[in-house]
């Protein structure tokens, strides 16, 4: 298997966290799969369907994996932390958070809230960053659909959770003032809040945490308060996060490409704002509205939210025809992966039409793959869909000169000056 030089792992940590083509660059001059050293683990980075697909058929031989520093602010007890049956039995108890039924009960708040969105835009005297605003959406989505929060405990909950998440994939340094230091007093302090809410969940129905009632662990214990605390943390960092990013990404995308906008917008002419009473978890789904799907497929495809993924090998496995030993952790680049093919030039353009189009073949992972897939994938999707249509049938964005639109990619893709616009009602 090929390695990148035997240079230190503290520099190819460093290249890890701040180059933001570590591992395509890498990909391109290694091949497929290649092994490096981060934060003193031996790792292998793949990239491509056939290394992929080699992956998830060899579920049995791995377990999920992160680095000790993101394990300890989500926590020991936390999903993304565990392995085999306690694993499954978490996600199951998690996943009826998700369910349709669960959707259909969160829609009509989703739709109240990109409207409060609406309002917040045209009352806000120009420029607006736009990126703020919606990170603060897509926060009070998850707390309050999930978490039954109102915005007041919306507000008091984002910041120290931004504070957390600035620490999560941070260089882990636990000196005073770090951001990864920070991110533990956060965490104390959310983890607190987050109790609260279970206690009073107790006794007045609250979000769609009634339907975690009577959840059971591998044992058939009923899971305690602590352990859905870590659960919920979880929760609220895959479903604000990730989101928030891809948002920020589809509002870029578009003004950046006005063609494809109005491409958009022909569809959008013939798609009602509001949705229909009680059909607002499929009033814009693919079926009904096919180039806003290709749309967020496309964006999701070049600015996925999540760089990639990370499994450990307990056995050794072949990936693309290549022998991975035991113990490495093999990260999978979703990024590289879905630009990746024979027409490079025509992947890392910007094209959602390409999705309609049958004879087109790309791989999508941007919520990962395999017994992992990201449990909230369906309410992401939900949210996205509901904030393009209710922004843009409603909103005229345009974007201002002289900003730095250049993503920043951790903990997520977002424009470095925070996506600066001008925002006025459409007439």
């Amino acid at each position: 298997m090929p390695s990148t030089p035997a240079v230190s792992g503290v520099l190819e940590t460093l290249a890890f966290f701040r180059d933001p083509d570590f591992a395509q660059s890498r990909f391109e001059r290694y091949g497929d799969v290649y092994e490096t050293s981060l934060l003193g683990q031996r790792t292998v980075f793949i990239r491509g369907e056939r290394a992929i697909n080699d992956l998830f058929n060899q579920a049995d031989a791995m377990e999920g994996w992160w680095p000790e520093s993101v394990k300890k602010l989500l926590g020991s007890l936390s999903l993304a932390n565990r392995n085999g049956a306690g694993h499954k039995a978490r996600r199951r108890v998690v996943g009826q958070l998700f369910t349709s039924a669960a959707l259909n009960r969160y829609s009509p708040t989703i739709v109240i809230l990109v409207e409060a969105l609406n309002r917040d835009l045209i009352n806000t005297h120009s420029p607006v960053a736009l990126v703020p605003k919606l990170r603060r959406f897509a926060f009070s989505v998850i707390a309050n659909t999930v978490l039954g929060l109102d915005q007041a405990d919306c507000n008091a909950l984002f910041i120290d959770f931004e504070t957390w998440c600035e620490g999560l994939f941070s260089i882990p340094i636990a000196i005073p003032g770090s951001p990864y230091a920070k991110a533990f007093q956060a965490r104390k302090r959310l983890m607190g809040r987050i109790r609260s809410v279970l206690e009073k969940a107790e006794t007045t129905s609250m979000g769609g945490l009634d339907l975690l009632a009577g959840g059971l662990d591998e044992a058939g214990i009923p899971l305690t308060d602590e352990d859905l605390a870590e659960q919920l943390l979880l929760l609220l960092f895959a479903g604000y996060e990730t989101t928030a990013s891809s948002l920020s990404c589809l509002v870029l995308s578009l003004l950046q490409n006005p063609t494809d906008l109005n491409w958009l917008l022909e569809e959008l002419v013939n798609l009602a704002w509001p949705p229909i009473e009680g059909n607002e978890a499929i009033e814009y789904d693919a079926q009904r509205a096919p180039r806003l799907d290709a749309v967020i497929k496309e964006v999701m495809r070049l600015t996925p939210p999540v760089g990639g993924f990370f499994r450990i090998t307990k056995e050794a496995i072949a990936l693309a025809g290549v022998l991975v030993p035991p113990n490495r952790v093999v990260q999978v680049s979703i990024a590289a992966s879905q630009r990746s093919g024979t027409d490079s030039t025509d992947l890392n353009k910007f094209r959602p039409q390409r999705h309609l189009e049958k004879e087109t073949k790309v791989t999508l992972l941007p919520f990962g793959g395999g017994e992992r897939v990201c449990l909230g994938k369906s309410l992401a999707e939900l949210e996205i869909r509901l904030l393009t249509v209710g922004l843009l049938k409603n909103i005229h964005l345009s974007l201002l000169p002289n900003q730095n639109l250049t993503l920043k990619l951790i903990p997520s893709p977002s424009p470095e000056d925070e996506l600066l616009v001008e925002a006025s009602p459409l007439i």
